[in-house]
């Protein structure tokens, strides 16, 4: 086995070992608004449930240079936003989403997204994903170095579930006809694949 020290190892040598090991990562498609009202949207494989009650998910938006991105500042001007999840029927809008753009223009000029209204909340969801989390700021968590601040943690509580009608059955979502798409290292995605069923020891 290999022993690698994170103090000798640059930024970008630790991001391949995490990206390229953690895996496979589930994405959120996070959909935010400015105070203009100019719809952002981007994907976000640094993502987790965090606990069901609260009903809270986490989501880590990187920062470049210090500077924070536009969905990290929506959130923290707006305080909610709608987390899809990114599925086989998204997969191809997302990616357009990842490009560089200003904050006074929206994906939807890149992405063929079609919006739909939320229940809960003001920022509208995305159609085609399956599935999408209403959810407001529940707590915002700076990460720092010595020096500056990379990333902005966010715990976001999910005020409503939208779920596709055609995924769930007797209370639960049937994972293949979610077809939800992880992300792995580079330019690779995967699908759900081979799945495996073992029990837990009941003792």
């Amino acid at each position: 086995m290999l022993t690698l020290n994170p103090e000798t190892l640059s930024d970008r040598e630790i991001y391949k070992l995490l990206i390229g090991s953690i895996i496979p990562r589930p994405v959120a498609v996070v959909a935010t608004q400015s105070t203009k009202q100019i719809l952002n949207i981007a994907p976000f494989s640094y993502f987790s449930i965090v606990s069901t009650s609260p009903t809270l998910v986490s989501v880590s938006v990187q920062r470049k240079s210090g500077v924070m991105k536009d969905t990290a500042r929506n959130l923290l001007e707006t305080k909610e936003a709608v987390v899809h999840i990114l599925d086989d029927s998204n997969l191809d809008l997302a990616n357009e989403t990842a490009a560089p753009l200003d904050p006074e223009t929206s994906e939807l000029t890149r992405a063929d997204f079609k919006t739909v209204a939320s229940t809960t909340i003001t920022t509208p969801g995305l159609k085609p994903a399956k599935v999408r989390f209403e959810t407001t700021l529940y707590q915002h968590i700076p990460v720092n170095t010595d020096t500056e601040i990379t990333a902005d943690l966010f715990l976001l509580e999910i005020k409503a579930f939208q779920i596709d009608e055609s995924i769930y059955h007797e209370g639960k979502i049937d994972p293949r006809q979610l077809g939800a798409i992880s992300r792995l290292a580079g330019n690779d995605y995967a699908n759900i694949g081979e799945i495996t069923t073992i029990a837990r020891p009941l003792e």
